[in-house]
């Protein structure tokens, strides 16, 4: 899971943890509803932060930034339903899919891609062993 950061110029920027995707040279990109307050302000700036890190020490984590390259109509087949599988398995994470009722035709979901540009990258277990 990692912990998308979107700038908010009425407050603090939203923090908040995401299910994402990420294959290396490519986009990372996340799938969230278009009319939660994570959708409308990724609609409304040009680019986000994530970063991701290990739960267990020696801890490592990585944190990307970038452009926003696209927002798309969520696919829940192409999109969702990967995610949920990455994230829960497959048995659980087809539960979900089914459980929140989401379809091609009814899920207001919006894909939103990043094109990387800056990467910091932190990895304890080289110093410390692990």
């Amino acid at each position: 899971v990692g912990v998308i950061s979107i700038a908010d110029d009425r407050r603090g920027p939203l923090t908040v943890p995401i299910w994402y995707g990420y294959e290396p040279g490519g986009e990372l990109w996340i799938v969230t509803d278009r009319d939660s307050r994570k959708g409308k302000l990724l609609m409304s700036v040009d680019r986000f932060s994530l970063c991701a890190q290990t739960e267990t020490p020696p801890y490592s984590y990585v944190s990307v930034e970038g452009p926003i390259v696209a927002l798309e109509r969520a696919l829940v087949e192409r999109h969702t339903r990967v995610l949920a599988h990455r994230y829960l398995g497959v048995e659980a994470g087809d539960g979900y899919i089914k459980a929140t009722g989401a379809s091609d035709e009814t899920d207001g979901s919006i894909v939103v891609r990043m094109r990387p540009e800056r990467w910091l990258t932190v990895d304890y277990r080289k110093a410390y062993g692990g």
